[in-house]
């Protein structure tokens, strides 16, 4: 190649075979060549292996260090299983400085490593490189399985304790429930406010299964929520198979006829949409059909007296409830009067509710709310109180939220109601008895209702995160929203 010469590479390091004295210790002779160039390269590449076996070794005592700060973290998790907790306490845990540095530090000397690698010539070093690159990425992946392990551990755990809670809070309710059948809470007069707001409800009482049959799912029924004790009319209105149309209505005169389906007037009246009719005063209010207009019926002779438009109402299943179509206008009767909740686009599709003048269907109040009214199961009113629900599962529900119209403010709950069955079609309160009617997929069931005495009322507080609600808003005759 051109003249050119190229010397060979002179051996570096040559060993010798090593030999052991009577005291087992093995004695190696290595000779060194007189270069000082060969031995202050060798000497750099001894340094920085030292260096990095140092590091190693530092950062191996670390995990060691948060392998036991795990164990006693979880030894405290386990000791305060009971106690409120984030759930995503861990998720963060693992994401802290100490932890994210030690990783990177380990991921340093693995580059490190293969940098040394890459420049060292010493064959006789090589081998000691290869070594320390695999006991660092050990360390690394001790590291992850580490973590990856206790996080395991944790959820796992955290499923458990879930389980745990669940069952106490079934229990206390349950021991709760038992306690109040033993020692009961004083009667309410029928039509009195004098509570501070609702406190529990009874477990379910199946009256039947709708006269209509099992395929009619949708419906609504109650008894006439005028707080008037010389009233006793109980109805019944299953809406077609489709969930929507509403044609027949049954009146009994007591809750006996009720039961043992005699004594009863049935009508046909084929104008009515969804399940979120009411009686009040003897007078069915409900959604007229396809339209945005309330609509009044004399039940004392089966005929239309009234149709009024909502000011503003969303309707054809614009925004119903969760899982109940066509519930556009839900009507409402209670110890203050007549009420329609309903959703208009100016809120944003959030609950409305209006105090109508029962003889005219004139809208006199109204007030917005906080919620979505798609996201909620149902609604009803019990003392001028606005309380909403939310489905929890196929055989619970809750009720989450109140909002009290004589004040304007609203505040969070947690009242339990189970269900037999799905789907809470029509939701109905009555001051007469203080119960809930429900239609819960075609069955017939109701639900005795507590309120808190006045001494121990809760403080009403907003929930986080939302504004203050607005005032109520008083409607002249020619009004509209």
């Amino acid at each position: 190649m051109n003249g050119i010469q190229i010397e060979p590479i002179p051996e570096l390091i040559r060993g010798q075979p090593g030999s052991m004295d009577k005291d087992g210790i093995c004695h190696c002779v290595v000779y060194l060549p007189n270069s000082a160039i060969y031995l202050q390269q060798l000497e750099q590449l001894q340094s920085a292996a030292q260096e990095l076996m140092d590091k190693y070794e530092q950062e191996l005592s670390r995990v060691s260090e948060y392998a036991h700060a795990t164990e006693d973290q979880r030894n405290q998790e386990m000791n305060s299983a009971l106690k409120p907790r984030n759930p995503t306490f861990l998720a963060s845990s693992y994401e802290f400085s100490a932890f994210n540095l030690l990783r990177l530090e380990l991921e340093g000397a693995q580059e490190l490593v293969a940098q040394l690698k890459t420049k060292g010539r010493v064959s006789g070093v090589r081998d000691l490189l290869q070594e320390l690159q695999s006991q660092v990425a050990n360390a690394s992946l001790t590291l992850k399985l580490l973590a990856d392990s206790d996080q395991r551990s944790f959820h796992a755990l955290r499923q458990e304790i879930d389980v745990l809670e669940r069952q106490l809070h079934e229990c206390e309710r349950e021991k709760e429930q038992e306690e109040t059948s033993i020692h009961p809470d004083p009667p309410l007069s029928p039509g009195t406010c004098a509570h501070g707001g609702l406190q529990k409800v009874s477990r379910p009482l199946v009256v039947q299964l709708n006269w209509r049959g099992f395929s009619y799912k949708a419906g609504a029924w109650g008894r006439d929520s005028a707080p008037s004790p010389a009233s006793s009319l109980y109805w019944v209105a299953p809406l077609r198979a489709d969930g929507r149309y509403f044609d027949y209505y049954r009146l009994h005169k007591s809750y006996d006829d009720l039961v043992l389906l005699k004594n009863y007037e049935q009508w046909k009246m084929g104008y009515g949409d969804g399940s979120g009719n009411t009686v009040y005063k003897n007078f069915m209010y409900f959604n007229y059909y396809g339209t945005g207009e309330m609509a009044k019926v004399d039940l004392s002779s089966n005929s239309l007296v009234l149709r009024r438009p909502l000011p503003g109402a969303t309707y054809n299943n614009r925004f119903s409830y969760a899982g109940v179509p066509w519930k556009d206008f839900d009507f409402a009767g209670d110890e203050k009067g007549l009420w329609v909740l309903y959703a208009t686009e100016e809120s944003k599709g959030n609950l409305v509710v209006s105090l109508l003048n029962a003889s005219t269907l004139e809208v006199e109040k109204t007030w917005r709310t906080s919620q979505y009214k798609p996201a909620l199961s149902g609604a009803f009113m019990a003392c001028g109180v606005l309380y909403a629900l939310r489905s929890l599962s196929t055989r619970q529900e809750e009720i989450f939220y109140a909002f009290d119209t004589t004040t304007g403010q609203e505040r969070q709950l947690s009242i339990l109601l189970d269900k037999m069955l799905e789907t809470l079609q029509g939701i109905n309160y009555c001051p007469l008895d203080h119960k809930l009617y429900v239609y819960n997929d075609g069955y017939l069931v109701n639900y005795d209702l507590s309120f808190v005495t006045l001494t121990s009322r809760p403080p009403a507080k907003r929930p986080s995160g939302t504004q203050a609600p607005p005032k109520a808003v008083k409607h002249n005759k020619a009004s509209r929203t």
